[in-house]
């Protein structure tokens, strides 16, 4: 029996949150998305390989001065200004609702699968105990 487990755990494809993107990928998906300065210099590294970087810090959780590049090419502080910049500017945003228009198009998109997570909801003044989920314990209002 637990050779069938075994193989049936081994043959489903778990979804997972891409570490780094391929050039292809990269140049048909998100650089038409990213914006660029029009004034100031041009980056020393490909934006191919800052995105790549970024995903890492991001997928680690590491602080970005932990970053190292290959060779030194480029310090972490100017990692840190492109993604900071695409984050304000609103290059990220109209990513992810491109590549959600993407799934839709080609039926890739699992709606029910979606789950949202309330916990950091804020809960309006006079609702009542029982129609929210109590988190905390120490402070609940008996009625």
């Amino acid at each position: 029996m637990d050779t069938q487990l075994n193989t049936a755990m081994s043959s489903f494809v778990y979804n997972r949150i891409p570490t780094k993107v391929s050039r292809k990928d990269f140049n048909r998906y998100i650089d038409p998305h990213l914006k660029r300065p029009k004034t100031g210099p041009k980056p020393k590294l490909s934006l191919y390989k800052i995105f790549n970087y970024i995903l890492y810090v991001l997928h680690t959780g590491m602080q970005w001065d932990q970053l190292k590049t290959k060779r030194n090419a480029l310090h972490y502080t100017n990692v840190y200004k492109w993604h900071n910049r695409w984050s304000k500017d609103g290059s990220y945003q109209t990513l992810f609702k491109a590549s959600i228009i993407q799934l839709h198009q080609t039926d890739q998109l699992d709606t029910s699968v979606l789950h949202g997570d309330g916990s950091n909801t804020v809960v309006k003044k006079g609702a009542s105990a029982s129609a929210i989920l109590v988190i905390s314990t120490r402070k609940v209002k008996k009625n």
